[in-house]
């Protein structure tokens, strides 16, 4: 149990349905079983990164050849052909986990997925994610922070840039338009930029987890400077 705990807090999504083979049970808690898409997606990007930047001919083939085999695997075993969505995967089950999450965004953030791919994504995602503030976690309501109605900034960034990737800038700069005018309605009424936000009902702070909504975080402010920047700013 405690190692599951521990597996979930190092991901960062501490803690969320993602994790639970109970959506509203933290007790059902099974990380350490679950291949993620975010943290699979960021290990690709990370090998063709070093690949790139290597003045050494073997060391950059080595680096290519475990991206390619990284991403032959997320798509592989991350996509669902009958739903035609991106989930984690448990290995335990020998099957996809079909909690639905923005996470399913980083194949588009690193450029992974087909175009095909990224439209499915994108719909489903504008359908059962997004919300009057922008993307919500998870669509699950279970007090866990990483879960509705929470919205955090990382996953802002990363759908949008995915999208943009992709050519859907519509979409993107929906999600973008959200969160910006979230991030300024609580500021206005706060003094405040917050870790996270209420994006389903954005008269209402965050909520959830373990410990009180902290203010003023590095990626709240960081993120809202850059959607600004893309979309606002001639």
């Amino acid at each position: 149990f405690y190692n599951h705990i521990r597996a979930a807090c190092e991901s960062g999504w501490d803690f969320s349905s993602r994790w639970m083979l109970d959506p509203n049970d933290l007790a059902s808690i099974h990380t350490t079983d679950i291949i993620p898409l975010d943290l699979n997606s960021l290990l690709y990007h990370l090998a063709l990164a070093i690949s790139t930047a290597s003045q050494d001919i073997s060391q950059k083939e080595k680096y290519l050849n475990i991206a390619e085999r990284i991403k032959a695997a997320i798509l592989t075993f991350l996509w669902c052909e009958k739903s035609n969505c991106f989930y984690d995967y448990d290995v335990k089950a020998k099957a996809c986990t079909g909690v639905f999450s923005a996470a399913a965004f980083y194949p588009l953030f690193v450029g992974i997925a087909t175009h095909d791919q990224a439209l499915f994504t994108a719909t489903k995602a504008m359908k059962e994610l997004l919300h009057n503030g922008g993307l919500a976690c998870t669509s699950n309501f279970n007090g866990q922070q990483w879960d509705a109605p929470n919205g955090w900034a990382p996953l802002q960034w990363t759908a949008v840039k995915g999208l943009l990737n992709y050519g859907f800038k519509k979409d993107a700069q929906e999600i973008a338009t959200k969160w910006c005018k979230l991030n300024e309605a609580v500021f206005k009424r706060t003094g405040k930029m917050m870790e996270k936000y209420n994006v389903v009902d954005i008269n209402l702070e965050a909520g959830g987890g373990e410990y009180p909504v902290q203010d003023g975080f590095g990626w709240s402010n960081g993120v809202y400077l850059k959607l600004k920047s893309v979309f606002f700013e001639s």
